[in-house]
């Protein structure tokens, strides 16, 4: 525990990628006795279910892209956010302004180096993002989730401390539940899941792949599965016709019980997705998202792949020999721990080798679990608090000082 209370703003782009580790930062830092702020975009204050009690600001986020006129648009939003921010930093005094990647992170941590307030910024993937490129040799630490992030300069990694991706609590509390028991005729739990929005891609190929199971195998199985809502009345009656029983929803607000549940997860390879599924040790089927910036997806993957927790499937028309463009994973790699296209064919042919082989199942679930991170939230408040002592020790008199003079409120 603290003994000084100070402030610090964290700054995210309003995906849940980014927006799942700043609250689980946030929730220890305000355990820790400190004051939180948050600055993002609309629909980073938009998401549920984050941030309570804390006092969020919405900056403008100017996206880098669009040739020169773009750039311009961009140029002037950003400056429009650095301003802003810099007024909030006036009165609200931070000890160290932390970024967690995404476009509104731009402008806040500018601010903060204007006003030379100690930054951070925390890297969820494991290949450095565009902002936090941008700003990797600018700021005093650099937090990983991985041993090696790609597109790190040799120069920024001595600043580099490996932390992880903080989780929320509910599926920290996970890693201390058995993995399920699965007798050899018993109910087989798949949870199916695509980010925040779902994904086309598994209402098409999963139902289908289940159905090319074993019909013994298929009349285990139990499913739940996350559809976008223009899938969901197709993938319904699919289930229907094959005979499977399928709970689909377009969003999972409990998600956390249905990992707790669940044999195998199919899913996307984000950053929040594979930290999850290492901290509570759930083996998965992983399709990373094609049009993710960097591949980033498929570097996520493929550690898990290579501890064993997980296999790797490529949604793509082309062969793997056809994909030797890919630049951050290299091609070996890739072939190496890649199981092959995302078909029905070869899904059903993963499932089997993993539910139907003994031991498979929990052999891989353990591997999976190995790889977590549980105090990942901790070990980065550690390094936050390390970073921003000096100025938090100097300023939070003065902070306490504005906070007596505002309005009641002002800070909530």
């Amino acid at each position: 525990m603290s003994i000084i209370s100070r402030h610090y703003v964290l700054a995210a782009g309003g995906t849940g990628g980014h927006m799942t580790p700043a609250h689980a930062l946030a929730e220890e830092l305000m355990r820790r006795g400190h004051r939180v702020a948050l600055v993002t975009d609309d629909r980073g204050a938009r998401i549920p279910g984050l941030f309570d009690g804390v006092q969020v600001h919405i900056l403008p986020a100017g996206r880098l892209g669009g040739g020169p006129v773009g750039w311009w648009k961009a140029f002037r939003k950003i400056l429009t956010g650095r301003a802003m921010a810099s007024r909030l930093y006036e009165t609200f005094a931070p000890s160290a302004v932390i970024g967690f990647g995404g476009y509104p992170a731009l402008p806040a941590l500018l601010a903060a180096q204007r006003q030379r307030i100690p930054t951070l910024i925390h890297e969820q993937n494991a290949v450095l993002g565009r902002v936090n490129r941008l700003m990797a040799g600018r700021v005093d630490a650099i937090a990983t989730s991985y041993d090696h992030v790609d597109r790190m300069a040799k120069a920024q990694e001595r600043k580099a401390v490996l932390v992880g991706n903080p989780v929320r609590d509910a599926v920290i509390a996970l890693r201390d539940q058995p993995f399920p028991a699965l007798s050899g005729d018993g109910i087989f739990r798949l949870l199916v899941t695509g980010g925040s929005q779902g994904a086309s891609i598994f209402a098409e190929v999963v139902p289908d792949g289940l159905a090319l199971l074993p019909e013994a195998f298929r009349q285990r199985l139990q499913v739940t599965q996350q559809c976008r809502a223009e899938d969901i009345v197709a993938v319904r009656a699919k289930y229907a016709r094959f005979g499977i029983p399928a709970d689909l929803s377009t969003y999972m607000p409990d998600l956390p019980e249905r990992l707790s549940w669940a044999h195998l997860v199919i899913g996307r390879a984000g950053a929040s997705t594979i930290a999850e599924l290492t901290v509570a040790g759930r083996p998965a089927i992983l399709i990373p998202l094609p049009s993710a910036t960097d591949d980033h997806q498929t570097a996520n993957a493929l550690e898990m792949a290579k501890a064993g927790g997980a296999r790797v499937m490529r949604q793509t028309k082309l062969s793997l020999a056809d994909i030797a463009d890919v630049d951050i994973v290299p091609v070996g790699e890739e072939r190496r721990h890649t199981t092959g296209r995302f078909t029905p064919l070869e899904l059903s042919r993963q499932m089997q080798k993993l539910a139907l082989e003994p031991g498979a199942l929990a052999n891989a679930a353990e591997r999976a679990r190995a790889l977590g991170r549980p105090d990942a939230a901790s070990a980065l408040a550690d390094l936050v608090e390390r970073t921003g002592r000096t100025r938090g020790e100097e300023l939070v008199g003065a902070a306490e000082t504005r906070h007596a003079s505002l309005p009641s409120g002002a800070y909530a």
